[in-house]
């Protein structure tokens, strides 16, 4: 009875207990704000687009959280490296010449059918007028015209397939056409190369963009700890501000507010910079220092239980990988948050 009593504490230990410890470990992080895992971010980690190479690997973590498709898996290969027999597409059949040719299969069939009629009925009738020598020789005049008419109307036949067949058009062959077998200045290659360089073309980032990001960095830390939406939306895309909304609302029902207070850039450091059309992206790895904790806005600052989580004196270390992308030639905004692999 004891071992039985045991067995289902441990039992109603594993269903709750476990779970309670695991959403503690996910919601704890180095700081750094929403992104890092602070408190007010338990739907942290790495998040956002990077358009066509959302969930390429950039040497940071995967992103988990985005509304970008993911790419449909390549077919599977053979051990020899070439595609399987299972994924090669079947030879297609070739089409009978019946199938390639329905007006003089037509034609033959009308024209076997007459020389078939000929010769049930027409030797019948003969037969049956061999008695008679004048009709007998009427028989076999009409036998031999006609055998003259089947012999035109094969011959019409075949005229008519040989005009036909003169006439046909051979469809243009272009297996041996590669793009780069394309002449310089053609449609063709003008066409291939802007529509290849338009999906993923590098681009150089100058001082200006990187003014850019570190102050971005800035701007999005303080509207985050000032819980200030309009500010994000002027910051950030779409996507990202509906997971900075979350967060911000988890952080509004427990009443409680994360701060990201003296931010200072340490290192920015580009990793990859592409545009798709119109569309420029940047990856930077960032790293800064800053205050931040969690406080109760139910209290008082000095209050027993007004400081949540986090030091409000001692600045922390932190590290993400930010992707920002902007429009043409407009603001930068940012588009994805990756953790440090």
């Amino acid at each position: 009875m004891n071992t039985t009593k045991f067995m289902a504490a441990c039992l109603v230990f594993a269903l709750v207990g476990v779970p309670t410890l695991s959403f503690a470990k996910a919601r704890g992080g180095s700081g750094g704000g929403f992104s890092s895992g602070s408190r007010g971010g338990s739907s942290s980690g790495s998040m956002g687009s990077r358009g066509s190479r959302t969930y390429q690997d950039n040497g940071a973590k995967p992103i988990e959280q985005s509304t970008t498709a993911r790419p449909s898996a390549p077919p599977p290969t053979s051990a020899v490296g070439g595609a399987s027999s299972a994924s090669r597409p079947a030879p297609a059949a070739q089409p009978s010449w019946i199938q390639r040719n329905p007006l003089l299969a037509g034609i033959a069939g009308g024209l076997a059918g007459t020389w078939l009629g000929h010769m049930i009925f027409g030797a019948t009738d003969t037969s049956a007028r061999t008695t008679d020598g004048a009709e007998g020789e009427q028989a076999a005049a009409g036998a031999g015209s006609n055998g003259l008419l089947l012999l035109l109307m094969v011959m019409g036949g075949g005229a008519l397939w040989w005009y036909m067949r003169s006439r046909r058009t051979p469809a243009p062959n272009f297996a041996g056409l590669a793009r780069t077998s394309a002449a310089r200045g053609s449609l063709l290659a003008d066409s291939s190369g802007a529509r290849l360089g338009a999906a993923a073309v590098e681009e150089e980032i100058t001082a200006a963009d990187k003014a850019a990001f570190q102050q971005a960095l800035t701007a999005i830390q303080t509207a985050w700890s000032g819980q200030d939406l309009a500010a994000l939306r002027r910051l950030v895309t779409p996507e990202m501000l509906e997971y900075f909304s979350a967060g911000l609302a988890e952080q509004a029902s427990e009443g409680v507010a994360n701060r990201v207070e003296d931010v200072v850039l340490g290192r920015a450091e580009v990793r990859e910079s592409w545009s798709e059309g119109a569309t420029q992206y940047a990856t930077v790895s960032l790293s800064w220092s800053a205050k931040d904790y969690t406080i109760s806005l139910a209290k008082q600052p000095g209050e027993q239980g007004a400081l949540v989580e986090g030091n409000a004196e001692l600045p922390v270390e932190t590290t993400e990988v930010w992707t920002f992308m902007r429009f043409g030639s407009g603001k930068w905004l940012l588009s994805a948050i990756q953790q440090v692999a």
